[in-house]
């Protein structure tokens, strides 16, 4: 399993980054796959889950209706749009695969 992630960066509030996530090693059009994030000093953190099929999804509270997951299965790719960030949403960012799988993550540092 591989899952690289890209696409982080330094945003002023308000901004908005494209997360992506690239995978191999697995088939993966048949998995959930999650984002989740780690802020400094603090644990991970479920942030939004697709699933398979309908591509169903779910979110954290906290980022529900700013953020945005999706998936492009022919290209084996993992989404997160996040609009109207915030300094709280600074964290490194990881894709997930069954809670077992991470990439290196992707900073994002949400900062005037």
């Amino acid at each position: 399993v591989q899952l690289v992630e890209s696409g982080g960066g330094l945003v002023q509030p308000g901004g908005s980054l494209r997360l992506s996530c690239i995978a191999s090693g697995f088939t993966f059009s048949d998995n959930w796959m999650h984002w989740v994030r780690q802020a400094p000093g603090k644990g991970l953190e479920w942030v939004s889950t697709i699933r398979t099929g309908n591509g169903g999804t779910n979110s954290a509270d906290s980022v529900k209706g700013r953020f945005t997951i999706s998936r492009d299965n022919a290209k084996n790719m993992l989404y997160l749009q996040m609009n109207s960030l915030k300094s709280e949403d600074t964290a490194l960012y990881y894709c997930d695969l069954r809670q077992k799988y991470w990439g290196q993550g992707t900073q994002v540092t949400v900062s005037s």
